[in-house]
């Protein structure tokens, strides 16, 4: 019920804002490899078992594309 209200009021949200599809399953290797090949920054996921939270949290992963731009600015600010 909560994907369905929050579908709805995405419906008429501004452009940008976009409720993801729920994918179910293994497909991560291959969702991956595809976000890098449309030169997608990374992904970021949420445990399904866990509730939503906003910020940071152990519940959140985010998987980095190392060839995306972003990385090198990364690795530059390190330096």
């Amino acid at each position: 019920m909560r994907k369905t209200n929050l579908a709805r009021i995405l419906a008429r949200s501004i452009d940008g804002i976009h409720l993801a599809p729920f994918e179910q399953g293994e497909i991560g290797p291959d969702l991956y490899r595809h976000a890098c090949l449309m030169g997608l920054e990374g992904l970021v996921s949420k445990r399904r078992d866990r509730p939503y939270r906003a910020g940071r949290s152990k519940d959140w992963v985010k998987v980095k594309n190392r060839e995306h731009p972003a990385m090198g600015r990364k690795l530059d600010d390190r330096l």
